[in-house]
């Protein structure tokens, strides 16, 4: 079979600059918007998924679906992290295991309104836990029991009186700002001071969680079975990896239904868009129609040669759209996590899965709105196509 020649689609497009760019932009504005949500979504779910470590054990109470709904008495999360064999030891033969509380309170935001922001109450043990995986970039940590606070430089310019030497009320306890930390997860956007005197300025009895380094070769489900059948103190065990990854459920199939709706919005205006350029299109050609088929050319190659020429407007929407993304890459932003309801910063993240969906979708616009007018141009007859003016 016999195809048209490619330079003939291209030089039609050239010949219709005005058409061509239109449902070129019409395309890469709907591209546009599409990976820009999906954007959002990876730069959600990797701040989660890709910082959370697989060697460390988040011990909660049964059945629940985040630190926020989980607590222990001091008695039984003691004794969870001082008798379980599996956690890792110091130098000195003490576990790396470590209690901590949280609690999302109302803060003002610097550009008005109100927000929930995590407050965290911390032992020693956790920064020998988390190592080098905490930086402090201002100021000092705090003292161990002291009304000191340390703040995540994510929240530093979105939550009022978060800089060094600030002084943050907490019910009716003043904390003082004295360091701003960086950590590559969704801690940056917390607030860490030192866990009793979190609790008693929370008016809280106890800790939402055990945070524990587990020795090589634990198995993770081996000790999560062992401890819910503890009668003392049942408690659920899962890596870290796991539990931050599960926090990002809910917010992402949000993201992702968002992008979905509006690329099958914007998606049938850009489909109609290219329809109408393509029809329009066949019809400033169809003497050119008959001349094909008169020299040869099979119905099928006139339906391939039209519905490329759709399909090459869709890749050229497609490849200006994720142009037009790319400057968001990085570019924080901040939002709700329905998972704990609690503030969390985030940067765009534009990423080959993203940029190779955006491509996609572009295709499948064009092929979309391309396949109506190519049937078209294939089911006529030469000398139809020829008396045609």
């Amino acid at each position: 079979m016999k195809l048209v020649p490619l330079s003939y689609n291209l030089r039609s497009l050239i010949v219709r600059r005005g058409p061509t760019l239109l449902t070129v932009l019409g395309i890469a504005a709907t591209v546009a918007t599409v990976a820009g949500v999906l954007a959002l979504q990876q730069g959600f779910a990797t701040l989660y998924a890709e910082n959370g470590r697989a060697d460390l054990a988040v011990v909660m109470r049964p059945g629940a679906t985040s630190e926020g709904v989980s607590s222990f008495t001091r008695e039984g999360a003691l004794r969870i992290a001082k008798s379980t064999p599996e956690f890792a030891v110091d130098a000195n033969g003490a576990p790396l295991a470590s209690l901590e509380c949280f609690l999302a309170v109302r803060r003002y935001r610097v550009d008005g309104g109100e927000t929930n922001v995590p407050l965290r109450g911390v032992q020693p043990a956790t920064f020998a836990i988390r190592g080098d995986e905490l930086r402090m970039s201002e100021g000092r940590n705090f003292v161990a029991g002291t009304d000191e606070v340390i703040v995540g430089r994510s929240i530093t310019d979105r939550i009022n009186n978060c800089h060094v030497g600030d002084v943050l009320t907490i019910n009716v306890t003043p904390f003082k700002v004295v360091g701003v930390f960086e950590c590559d997860g969704p801690f940056e956007s917390e607030i860490w001071g030192d866990f009793d005197r979190m609790l008693s300025a929370l008016d809280r009895f106890g800790p939402n969680r055990v945070l524990g380094k587990l020795a090589e070769g634990t198995d993770v489900q081996a000790l999560d079975a062992r401890l819910r059948e503890s009668r003392e103190t049942p408690a659920a065990v899962t890596t870290e990896r796991d539990y931050l990854t599960a926090q990002t459920e809910v917010l992402s199939a949000i993201l992702v239904f968002l992008g979905a709706f509006l690329g099958l919005i914007m998606g049938v205006a850009a489909v109609f868009t290219a329809t109408n350029t393509m029809l329009s299109a066949i019809a400033s050609r169809t003497p050119e129609i008959g001349i094909l088929l008169s020299t040869g050319f099979r119905p099928l190659s006139i339906f391939l040669s039209f519905l490329f020429e759709a399909v090459l407007l869709g890749l050229l929407g497609g490849v200006l759209g994720a142009l037009l993304v790319l400057p968001l890459n990085g570019i924080q932003t901040g939002t709700t996590n329905f998972q704990t309801f609690t503030e969390v910063a985030f940067g765009f993240r534009i990423t080959a899965p993203v940029l190779l969906t955006a491509i996609g979708f572009s295709l499948a616009l064009g092929v979309i709105g391309g396949t109506l007018p190519a049937l078209r141009a294939a089911r006529m007859t030469p000398t139809e196509a020829l008396r045609r003016q």
